[in-house]
């Protein structure tokens, strides 16, 4: 690596950018699953580099301390991209860390158990929404689920719909390029409820796994985060950047962190609060379908329940971060208290948390959501939230820079600056 760190000296950034793209899609090849998706017209050449993941991890601390020379937004990046890099690749090669460590040594955040006082508070919400006694919460919200799933007959329809809506929201808002288009699959036997695939320039496809049992007011969060304006949103408005590290989508890493968190809000920035009466509008004619009422309903429930989403990353710390000989039932356990989901759902999503590809990806969206909505909401005087959110998409962003956009703003906040126009006093 250090011949190779020699030839990129004098280049730059763009030089050391380049260098960390042929990186990571080498690692791609040892550690199946971490390319997204390479946005480059061109790839680079790749076919004599080693993909060794003990080679990779030197050659990623190599180009660390090269990127340790430079200053700014886009060196914090790569030397953010740079070190989730090191830690894969010591994974790949067999290496073990504590699981809250390769969270923090991937995705740039620390995790800890979520509060079950919110916990609670959150289902005291949906027990008044249901108006149903603490007692019976569970079965009311087990009820609610399945008069709100979406009968597989209709779900590529209702999808379709849901797309074709949230299309037409985020061109106005967001903006879109021209030629982008998302295709539709409904596929089988995927651990996952929804997945987008890249299949060419400005081109995806979104495939819903019908084994989830989609509910009608989880659908626009899904089609929202999927394709419109979340992942084919970001990488097609990506195509064409003339900076090589925006080119690669990796995960496990603070970039994918930051992109799932902006598909968890992005209906909020392109349809806001109503998004339940929204959808049914789309949804008209569907078999099924919920009219206004009750789609805002399911819209009180998905917005009460947001405190819950933490407790995958409980079950996943309980799953990983524990030596128990019974994790796996006190994960599961601990996805039913507090998700009041039945035994099969808990068990498709531990199926999810611990698959080895996935096994850190929950906190992508648990974290992501908690550091992407308060920076969303954050905007400048003037700004709409559409505005905010392409910029979201448009530029490299890492945790750390969020965390201190956020305080910034929280700071102006508390500490408006005094603006007057009477001359000041002299001092005496």
């Amino acid at each position: 690596m250090d011949e190779i760190a020699d030839e990129i000296a004098d280049e730059g950034l763009d030089g050391l950018a380049r260098a960390y793209v042929r990186l990571g899609l080498r690692l791609g090849r040892a550690v199946p699953g971490l390319v997204d998706a390479h946005l480059a017209d061109e790839p680079p050449g790749l076919p004599d580099e080693a993909t060794d993941p003990e080679t990779l991890r030197r050659e990623a601390a190599a180009l660390r301390r090269r990127v340790a020379g430079h200053r700014g937004r886009r060196a914090e990046y790569l030397d953010a991209q740079l070190a989730a890099c090191e830690v894969v690749a010591f994974r790949a090669a067999g290496g073990e860390a504590p699981f809250v460590e390769e969270v923090r040594g991937c995705l740039g955040v620390g995790i800890a158990p979520g509060d079950e006082d919110r916990y609670r508070a959150a289902h005291d919400a949906l027990a008044a929404l249901l108006g149903v006694p603490l007692a019976r919460l569970p079965a009311a919200m087990a009820a609610f689920r399945d008069a709100d799933r979406v009968p597989p007959a209709v779900l590529r329809e209702a999808t379709a719909a849901v797309l074709a809506g949230l299309r037409e929201a985020t061109a106005a808002t967001v903006g879109l390029p021209p030629g982008e288009w998302v295709g539709l699959e409904v596929v089988q036997g995927a651990p996952w409820a929804g997945f987008t695939r890249r299949t060419g320039p400005r081109r995806s496809v979104v495939q819903v796994a019908v084994e989830a049992g989609h509910r009608w007011s989880h659908l626009p969060l899904l089609a929202a985060h999927e394709a419109y304006p979340g992942h084919h949103t970001e990488a097609a408005r990506t195509e064409g950047t003339a900076r090589p590290e925006r080119t690669l989508l990796l995960a496990r890493t603070p970039q994918s962190l930051v992109a799932e968190g902006a598909a968890e809000v992005g209906l909020d920035a392109v349809v806001g609060p109503g998004w339940g009466r929204w959808a049914a509008e789309r949804l008209v004619g569907i078999a099924g379908a919920p009219g206004p009422d009750r789609a805002a309903l399911g819209e009180a429930v998905e917005t009460a329940s947001e405190p819950l989403a933490s407790v995958r990353q409980d079950a996943a710390l309980l799953l990983h971060g524990s030596s128990a000989v019974d994790r796996a039932d006190r994960a599961r356990t601990h996805l039913r208290r507090w998700l009041l989901v039945d035994d099969d759902r808990a068990g498709r999503m531990l199926e999810f948390l611990a698959h080895p590809r996935w096994r850190i990806h929950t906190t992508t969206y648990v974290e992501g959501a908690r550091l992407v909505r308060p920076w969303l909401a954050a905007r400048p005087p003037g700004t709409t939230a559409g505005e905010r959110f392409a910029r979201l998409l448009d530029e490299s962003w890492t945790p750390g820079m969020l965390r201190r956009e956020i305080e910034a703003a929280a700071d102006a906040e508390r500490y408006p600056r005094h603006v007057d126009d009477t001359p000041m006093s002299p001092s005496v």
